[in-house]
């Protein structure tokens, strides 16, 4: 269904990137950092894409929730999460620094879509209808499972914990603001 993660909320930044709109974000995020890795300044990344060879692809990344640009000197995949070394990172306090940050690329920068594919960022805010025409709510945040993504629905009847799973999701309409669902058994 999408291509690169968009984590809450909180991890956008308002475009003003030529050819985003002011409800696109300037970036997406592809990992996280969770621990120095070595002595070198390397950053051992928790990745957060469809895509993990993008970190390869590119010379910039951006760190933080400040966007600061970084240039990858190199990468390596080690036990499913990427070892990223950054031009400016040059030893393991410099690295310390990073813990916890997003790892960002510009959305202009992002693999295009195929056809019928969203990304996660843009499914925040969709308003939740059954296919019965009832509203839900609105999707306010997304939880990843191992098996599958969980869209977060707050509306008059709480919160309700809808699956991406076909047979759920009916249609998703980015056009129309709505996520058009079919409620199987026990999930109010």
């Amino acid at each position: 269904m999408s291509r690169d993660r968009h984590h809450p909320v909180s991890h956008a930044a308002q475009g003003s990137d030529e050819g985003s709109t002011p409800s696109e974000p300037g970036f997406l995020a592809i990992g996280r950092v969770l621990r120095p890795h070595g002595v070198r300044g390397e950053l051992r990344v928790e990745i957060h894409t469809d895509f993990p060879e993008r970190f390869g692809m590119y010379r910039q990344v951006y760190l933080g929730p400040d966007y600061m640009p970084y240039e990858i000197e190199g990468h390596r995949f080690h036990q499913g999460r990427v070892l990223l070394k950054l031009r400016e990172v040059i030893d393991r306090t410099a690295a310390e620094v990073l813990r916890g940050q997003w790892v960002y690329i510009a959305a202009k920068d992002a693999v295009p879509l195929a056809e019928g594919e969203v990304y996660l960022h843009q499914m925040l805010g969709l308003r939740v209808k059954t296919v019965e025409d009832e509203e839900l709510g609105e999707v306010v945040d997304l939880i990843e499972t191992g098996a599958n993504l969980v869209y977060v629905v707050r509306g008059m009847q709480g919160e309700i914990l809808i699956p991406d799973i076909p047979e759920v999701i009916e249609a998703i309409d980015l056009e129309a603001g709505q996520l058009i669902v079919r409620l199987m058994e026990g999930l109010r």
